[in-house]
Protein backbone atom coordinates (compact mmCIF):
# COMPACT_ATOMS: atom_id res chain seq x y z
CA UNK A 1 0.00 0.00 0.00
CA UNK A 2 3.03 2.26 0.01
CA UNK A 3 2.11 3.62 -3.42
CA UNK A 4 -1.22 4.99 -2.22
CA UNK A 5 0.20 8.52 -2.25
CA UNK A 6 1.18 8.23 -5.91
CA UNK A 7 -2.36 8.83 -7.13
CA UNK A 8 -3.22 7.73 -10.69
CA UNK A 9 0.34 6.65 -11.51
CA UNK A 10 -0.31 3.13 -12.78
CA UNK A 11 2.47 1.65 -14.89
CA UNK A 12 2.04 -0.95 -17.66
CA UNK A 13 3.20 -3.52 -15.11
CA UNK A 14 0.39 -2.46 -12.75
CA UNK A 15 -2.20 -2.85 -15.51
CA UNK A 16 -0.72 -6.24 -16.39
CA UNK A 17 -0.92 -7.44 -12.79
CA UNK A 18 -4.47 -6.09 -12.41
CA UNK A 19 -5.46 -8.19 -15.43
CA UNK A 20 -4.50 -11.14 -13.19
CA UNK A 21 -2.62 -13.44 -15.59
CA UNK A 22 -2.77 -16.23 -13.00
CA UNK A 23 -6.50 -16.51 -13.81
CA UNK A 24 -6.02 -16.83 -17.57
CA UNK A 25 -5.91 -20.65 -17.52
CA UNK A 26 -9.61 -20.36 -16.59
CA UNK A 27 -10.13 -18.94 -20.09
CA UNK A 28 -7.62 -21.03 -22.04
CA UNK A 29 -8.37 -24.47 -20.56
CA UNK A 30 -12.06 -24.67 -21.56
CA UNK A 31 -11.22 -23.81 -25.17
CA UNK A 32 -8.54 -26.50 -25.25
CA UNK A 33 -10.83 -29.08 -23.68
CA UNK A 34 -13.74 -28.13 -25.95
CA UNK A 35 -11.50 -28.42 -29.00
CA UNK A 36 -10.41 -31.87 -27.84
CA UNK A 37 -14.04 -32.92 -27.47
CA UNK A 38 -14.78 -31.53 -30.95
CA UNK A 39 -11.84 -33.49 -32.35
CA UNK A 40 -13.12 -36.68 -30.72
CA UNK A 41 -16.45 -36.01 -32.42
CA UNK A 42 -14.61 -35.57 -35.73
CA UNK A 43 -15.09 -31.82 -36.09
CA UNK A 44 -12.08 -29.86 -34.79
CA UNK A 45 -11.58 -26.49 -36.50
CA UNK A 46 -8.34 -24.61 -35.59
CA UNK A 47 -9.58 -21.24 -36.85
CA UNK A 48 -12.73 -21.34 -34.75
CA UNK A 49 -10.73 -22.59 -31.78
CA UNK A 50 -8.53 -19.50 -32.06
CA UNK A 51 -11.58 -17.23 -32.23
CA UNK A 52 -13.04 -18.91 -29.13
CA UNK A 53 -9.72 -18.45 -27.36
CA UNK A 54 -9.69 -14.70 -28.03
CA UNK A 55 -13.29 -14.42 -26.80
CA UNK A 56 -12.55 -16.29 -23.57
CA UNK A 57 -9.29 -14.43 -22.94
CA UNK A 58 -10.83 -10.99 -23.50
CA UNK A 59 -13.79 -11.94 -21.33
CA UNK A 60 -11.70 -12.98 -18.34
CA UNK A 61 -9.58 -9.82 -18.57
CA UNK A 62 -12.81 -7.84 -18.66
CA UNK A 63 -14.07 -9.69 -15.58
CA UNK A 64 -10.86 -8.93 -13.70
CA UNK A 65 -10.90 -5.21 -14.52
CA UNK A 66 -14.64 -5.04 -13.78
CA UNK A 67 -14.06 -6.63 -10.37
CA UNK A 68 -11.19 -4.24 -9.70
CA UNK A 69 -13.47 -1.29 -10.49
CA UNK A 70 -16.61 -2.45 -8.70
CA UNK A 71 -14.91 -3.77 -5.56
CA UNK A 72 -12.65 -0.71 -5.52
CA UNK A 73 -15.42 1.87 -5.54
CA UNK A 74 -17.33 -0.08 -2.86
CA UNK A 75 -14.28 -0.21 -0.59
CA UNK A 76 -14.21 -4.02 -0.57
CA UNK A 77 -10.58 -4.03 -1.76
CA UNK A 78 -9.28 -1.53 0.79
CA UNK A 79 -7.43 -4.21 2.78
CA UNK A 80 -6.50 -7.09 0.50
CA UNK A 81 -3.65 -9.49 -0.12
CA UNK A 82 -2.99 -10.66 -3.65
CA UNK A 83 -2.59 -8.96 -7.04
CA UNK A 84 -2.51 -5.23 -7.67
CA UNK A 85 -5.83 -3.39 -7.29
CA UNK A 86 -5.81 -0.31 -9.47
CA UNK A 87 -8.96 1.32 -8.13
CA UNK A 88 -8.56 0.66 -4.42
CA UNK A 89 -4.93 1.84 -4.37
CA UNK A 90 -5.73 4.88 -6.55
CA UNK A 91 -3.11 3.82 -9.08
CA UNK A 92 -5.69 4.49 -11.79
CA UNK A 93 -8.88 6.50 -11.96
CA UNK A 94 -12.02 4.37 -11.50
CA UNK A 95 -13.36 5.46 -14.88
CA UNK A 96 -10.12 4.27 -16.54
CA UNK A 97 -10.44 0.82 -14.99
CA UNK A 98 -14.12 0.66 -15.96
CA UNK A 99 -13.19 1.65 -19.52
CA UNK A 100 -10.56 -1.11 -19.64
CA UNK A 101 -13.22 -3.62 -18.60
CA UNK A 102 -15.65 -2.51 -21.30
CA UNK A 103 -12.95 -2.40 -23.98
CA UNK A 104 -12.17 -6.02 -23.09
CA UNK A 105 -15.86 -6.92 -23.27
CA UNK A 106 -16.07 -5.20 -26.66
CA UNK A 107 -13.15 -7.28 -27.97
CA UNK A 108 -14.89 -10.43 -26.70
CA UNK A 109 -18.13 -9.33 -28.39
CA UNK A 110 -16.51 -8.60 -31.76
CA UNK A 111 -14.70 -11.92 -31.96
CA UNK A 112 -17.76 -13.69 -30.58
CA UNK A 113 -19.89 -12.31 -33.41
CA UNK A 114 -17.32 -13.47 -35.95
CA UNK A 115 -17.26 -16.93 -34.37
CA UNK A 116 -21.06 -17.18 -34.44
CA UNK A 117 -21.17 -16.25 -38.12
CA UNK A 118 -18.34 -18.68 -38.90
CA UNK A 119 -20.17 -21.49 -37.12
CA UNK A 120 -23.54 -20.55 -38.60
CA UNK A 121 -25.07 -20.37 -35.13
CA UNK A 122 -26.37 -16.83 -34.67
CA UNK A 123 -28.47 -17.89 -31.67
CA UNK A 124 -25.18 -18.15 -29.77
CA UNK A 125 -25.06 -14.34 -29.84
CA UNK A 126 -27.62 -14.45 -27.01
CA UNK A 127 -25.33 -16.75 -25.04
CA UNK A 128 -22.44 -14.35 -25.62
CA UNK A 129 -24.52 -11.43 -24.40
CA UNK A 130 -25.38 -13.42 -21.27
CA UNK A 131 -21.67 -14.10 -20.69
CA UNK A 132 -20.82 -10.38 -20.84
CA UNK A 133 -23.73 -9.50 -18.57
CA UNK A 134 -22.64 -12.16 -16.08
CA UNK A 135 -19.08 -10.83 -16.19
CA UNK A 136 -20.20 -7.30 -15.31
CA UNK A 137 -22.87 -8.10 -12.72
CA UNK A 138 -20.60 -10.47 -10.78
CA UNK A 139 -19.50 -7.47 -8.72
CA UNK A 140 -21.14 -4.63 -10.69
CA UNK A 141 -24.56 -3.09 -10.49
CA UNK A 142 -26.68 -2.46 -7.42
CA UNK A 143 -27.16 -6.14 -6.52
CA UNK A 144 -24.01 -8.03 -7.60
CA UNK A 145 -24.55 -11.78 -7.46
CA UNK A 146 -20.93 -12.33 -6.40
CA UNK A 147 -21.91 -10.72 -3.10
CA UNK A 148 -24.68 -13.29 -2.67
CA UNK A 149 -22.64 -16.50 -2.83
CA UNK A 150 -23.21 -17.21 -6.53
CA UNK A 151 -19.71 -16.53 -7.86
CA UNK A 152 -18.56 -20.15 -8.02
CA UNK A 153 -21.81 -21.25 -9.67
CA UNK A 154 -21.34 -18.57 -12.34
CA UNK A 155 -17.74 -19.64 -12.96
CA UNK A 156 -18.86 -23.28 -13.26
CA UNK A 157 -21.55 -22.33 -15.76
CA UNK A 158 -19.76 -19.74 -17.89
CA UNK A 159 -16.11 -20.85 -17.77
CA UNK A 160 -17.09 -24.51 -17.64
CA UNK A 161 -20.34 -25.56 -19.29
CA UNK A 162 -20.77 -22.62 -21.68
CA UNK A 163 -17.10 -22.25 -22.64
CA UNK A 164 -16.35 -25.93 -23.21
CA UNK A 165 -19.62 -26.90 -24.86
CA UNK A 166 -19.75 -23.66 -26.84
CA UNK A 167 -16.26 -24.36 -28.16
CA UNK A 168 -17.21 -27.90 -29.07
CA UNK A 169 -20.46 -26.87 -30.75
CA UNK A 170 -18.96 -24.08 -32.86
CA UNK A 171 -16.45 -26.56 -34.25
CA UNK A 172 -18.34 -29.86 -34.55
CA UNK A 173 -21.93 -28.62 -34.71
CA UNK A 174 -23.01 -30.74 -31.79
CA UNK A 175 -22.55 -31.39 -28.10
CA UNK A 176 -21.45 -34.84 -26.92
CA UNK A 177 -21.25 -36.72 -23.64
CA UNK A 178 -17.46 -36.40 -23.82
CA UNK A 179 -17.82 -32.65 -24.14
CA UNK A 180 -20.23 -32.54 -21.20
CA UNK A 181 -17.80 -34.47 -18.99
CA UNK A 182 -14.96 -32.13 -19.97
CA UNK A 183 -17.21 -29.16 -19.22
CA UNK A 184 -17.95 -30.47 -15.72
CA UNK A 185 -14.25 -31.10 -15.12
CA UNK A 186 -13.12 -27.64 -16.23
CA UNK A 187 -16.05 -25.89 -14.60
CA UNK A 188 -15.32 -27.57 -11.28
CA UNK A 189 -11.61 -26.83 -11.05
CA UNK A 190 -12.17 -23.32 -12.43
CA UNK A 191 -14.68 -22.73 -9.63
CA UNK A 192 -12.11 -24.04 -7.16
CA UNK A 193 -9.75 -21.21 -8.12
CA UNK A 194 -12.48 -18.69 -7.36
CA UNK A 195 -13.29 -20.47 -4.10
CA UNK A 196 -9.65 -20.45 -2.97
CA UNK A 197 -9.53 -16.73 -3.62
CA UNK A 198 -12.67 -16.25 -1.54
CA UNK A 199 -11.42 -18.47 1.29
CA UNK A 200 -8.38 -16.22 1.48
CA UNK A 201 -10.59 -13.15 1.64
CA UNK A 202 -13.14 -14.38 4.22
CA UNK A 203 -11.99 -11.97 6.98
CA UNK A 204 -12.06 -8.86 4.79
CA UNK A 205 -15.24 -9.91 2.95
CA UNK A 206 -17.09 -10.36 6.24
CA UNK A 207 -16.00 -6.89 7.30
CA UNK A 208 -17.09 -5.41 3.96
CA UNK A 209 -20.45 -7.19 3.93
CA UNK A 210 -19.52 -9.29 0.88
CA UNK A 211 -21.32 -12.62 1.30
CA UNK A 212 -19.32 -14.93 -0.97
CA UNK A 213 -19.90 -18.69 -0.97
CA UNK A 214 -16.88 -19.06 1.31
CA UNK A 215 -18.42 -16.62 3.78
CA UNK A 216 -21.79 -18.39 3.66
CA UNK A 217 -20.37 -21.91 4.03
CA UNK A 218 -17.69 -21.03 6.53
CA UNK A 219 -13.98 -21.77 6.41
CA UNK A 220 -14.00 -25.52 7.11
CA UNK A 221 -16.81 -26.46 4.70
CA UNK A 222 -15.35 -24.23 1.98
CA UNK A 223 -12.05 -26.07 2.23
CA UNK A 224 -13.81 -29.43 1.87
CA UNK A 225 -15.70 -28.16 -1.18
CA UNK A 226 -12.40 -26.90 -2.62
CA UNK A 227 -11.06 -30.46 -2.40
CA UNK A 228 -14.03 -31.91 -4.29
CA UNK A 229 -13.87 -29.27 -7.03
CA UNK A 230 -10.11 -29.60 -7.46
CA UNK A 231 -10.22 -33.38 -7.84
CA UNK A 232 -13.27 -33.46 -10.16
CA UNK A 233 -11.21 -33.53 -13.42
CA UNK A 234 -9.47 -36.70 -12.29
CA UNK A 235 -12.77 -38.43 -11.62
CA UNK A 236 -13.73 -37.44 -15.17
CA UNK A 237 -10.47 -38.95 -16.49
CA UNK A 238 -11.36 -42.25 -14.85
CA UNK A 239 -14.86 -42.16 -16.37
CA UNK A 240 -13.47 -41.38 -19.82
CA UNK A 241 -10.87 -44.11 -19.34
CA UNK A 242 -13.62 -46.73 -19.13
CA UNK A 243 -14.45 -46.03 -22.79
CA UNK A 244 -11.03 -44.94 -24.05
CA UNK A 245 -8.17 -46.19 -21.89
CA UNK A 246 -5.59 -43.52 -22.93
CA UNK A 247 -7.85 -40.91 -21.27
CA UNK A 248 -6.22 -42.05 -18.02
CA UNK A 249 -3.19 -40.00 -19.04
CA UNK A 250 -5.30 -37.13 -17.72
CA UNK A 251 -4.34 -38.31 -14.24
CA UNK A 252 -0.78 -37.05 -14.79
CA UNK A 253 -1.31 -33.61 -13.15
CA UNK A 254 -2.82 -35.23 -10.04
CA UNK A 255 0.29 -34.54 -7.88
CA UNK A 256 -0.15 -30.80 -8.50
CA UNK A 257 -3.79 -31.03 -7.45
CA UNK A 258 -2.89 -33.00 -4.34
CA UNK A 259 -0.28 -30.40 -3.36
CA UNK A 260 -2.92 -27.70 -3.72
CA UNK A 261 -5.49 -29.64 -1.70
CA UNK A 262 -3.03 -30.37 1.09
CA UNK A 263 -2.11 -26.71 1.36
CA UNK A 264 -5.76 -25.72 1.70
CA UNK A 265 -6.87 -28.53 3.99
CA UNK A 266 -3.95 -27.91 6.32
CA UNK A 267 -5.30 -24.45 7.00
CA UNK A 268 -3.22 -22.05 4.90
CA UNK A 269 -4.43 -18.49 5.40
CA UNK A 270 -4.09 -15.11 3.69
CA UNK A 271 -1.10 -14.71 1.41
CA UNK A 272 -0.20 -18.39 1.94
CA UNK A 273 -3.21 -19.30 -0.19
CA UNK A 274 -2.02 -17.29 -3.20
CA UNK A 275 0.19 -20.13 -4.56
CA UNK A 276 -2.89 -22.37 -4.58
CA UNK A 277 -4.39 -20.24 -7.34
CA UNK A 278 -1.35 -20.86 -9.51
CA UNK A 279 -1.22 -24.58 -8.68
CA UNK A 280 -4.83 -25.12 -9.68
CA UNK A 281 -4.40 -22.99 -12.78
CA UNK A 282 -1.45 -25.16 -13.88
CA UNK A 283 -3.38 -28.32 -13.01
CA UNK A 284 -6.37 -27.19 -15.08
CA UNK A 285 -4.21 -26.22 -18.05
CA UNK A 286 -2.21 -29.46 -18.02
CA UNK A 287 -5.33 -31.58 -17.62
CA UNK A 288 -7.03 -29.84 -20.54
CA UNK A 289 -3.95 -30.14 -22.77
CA UNK A 290 -3.36 -33.82 -22.03
CA UNK A 291 -7.03 -34.69 -22.33
CA UNK A 292 -7.44 -32.76 -25.58
CA UNK A 293 -4.41 -34.46 -27.15
CA UNK A 294 -5.69 -37.87 -26.06
CA UNK A 295 -9.17 -37.15 -27.42
CA UNK A 296 -7.74 -35.93 -30.72
CA UNK A 297 -5.76 -39.16 -30.89
CA UNK A 298 -8.92 -41.11 -30.13
CA UNK A 299 -10.70 -39.48 -33.06
CA UNK A 300 -8.45 -41.45 -35.41
CA UNK A 301 -9.82 -44.83 -34.45
CA UNK A 302 -12.55 -44.59 -31.84
CA UNK A 303 -16.21 -43.98 -32.57
CA UNK A 304 -17.35 -40.97 -30.53
CA UNK A 305 -20.32 -41.30 -28.22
Amino acid sequence: MERMTEAFSATPKDWWEAARPHTWPNAVAPVIAGTGAAAFAGGAHPGRALLALVVAWALIIGVNYANDYSDGIRGTDDDRTGPTRLTATRLARPEQVKAAAFISFAVAAVFGVILCFEAGALWLLLVGAACIAAAWFYTGGTRPYGYAGLGEAAVFIFFGLVAVLGTEFTQSGRVTAVGALCAVAIGSISASVNLANNIRDIPTDVGAGKRTLAVLLGDATSRRLFTVLTLAPFAVSVILGVVFLPALFGLAPLPLAVASVLKVTRGAQGADLIPVLGLNGKTMLLWSLITAVVLAWGSWGVVPY
